[in-house]
């Protein structure tokens, strides 16, 4: 009990004020302000900003080329069956610059018409971020299906519009990713027919000789990998990917 009463007796000197004075110790202090002097309009501004911001990563799958180029990649993964390798990683920073590529004219009016307004403080924060949705609009616009936006009026019930520009924005940007899954998996498709046929003919060889035993797939591995890079496959793939979205 002594020591402990010594330990609490020791303590309290060392966390009160006179004791951090004299040696000279300066302890941090924490201040809340509770809007003096501050607009709630503003506060809220700025709260819609950050949220804004924390859904950055979505709107770049979601709302971009990134969708479509992510899925076609990871399908001509599995195509030539190496499994992990390319790695996620690699395939998704691929995709990032890719989407960054077929992305650039609507990111340099966005930059010029919104962001390089807002930052000069030209214009508010709603008429940015108003400046922003209408360039994606106008590029999700060029990619979506008809029947992909009638989709979500059948299903509500309401009225379809005569101009696509009236489309709201929670309609287009679901119709949207609908359309370059859609899009993506008919690239997919396509890419699977080549290794498909090369399986079928392997394990017909095999079968043949007799070689049940032995899975296909690790005889026509290396082919695929032979096949793919002697047509130059990559290259292929990429300018199929990027010549889709024009």
């Amino acid at each position: 009990m002594l020591k402990k009463a010594m330990m609490a007796t020791l303590f309290t000197l060392i966390s009160s004020p006179v004791w951090a004075q004299a040696s000279g110790v300066n302890l941090p202090g924490l201040s809340v302000n509770f809007g003096q002097g501050v607009n709630l309009v503003d506060t809220m501004e700025i709260l819609v900003l950050f949220t804004v911001l924390s859904l950055a990563p979505a709107i770049l799958i979601l709302c971009t080329s990134f969708t479509r180029i992510i899925v076609v990649l990871s399908f001509i993964r599995q195509a030539i069956g190496t499994q992990n390798m390319p790695p996620n990683q690699l395939l998704i920073g691929l995709a990032m610059f890719l989407s960054v590529f077929v992305m650039q004219p609507t990111g340099m009016k966005i930059y010029d018409q919104a962001i390089k307004p807002y930052m000069d403080k030209k214009i508010s924060t709603s008429v940015a971020i108003d400046g922003v949705q209408i360039h994606l609009r106008e590029f999700m616009s060029k990619q979506v299906r008809k029947a992909d936006i009638s989709l979500f009026y059948d299903v509500t019930g309401a009225p379809s519009p005569q101009d696509i520009n009236d489309v709201p924005i929670h309609y287009l940007i679901p119709a949207f990713i609908i359309s370059e899954l859609k899009t993506a998996f008919q690239i997919g498709f396509l890419l699977y027919i080549p290794f498909l046929i090369l399986d079928m003919v392997v394990a017909s060889v095999l079968m043949a000789m007799g070689m049940m035993m032995l899975p296909p797939v690790i005889v026509s591995l290396p082919f695929k990998l032979l096949l793919f890079v002697l047509v130059d496959g990559w290259q292929l793939v990429t300018g199929s990917i990027l010549r889709s979205f024009h």
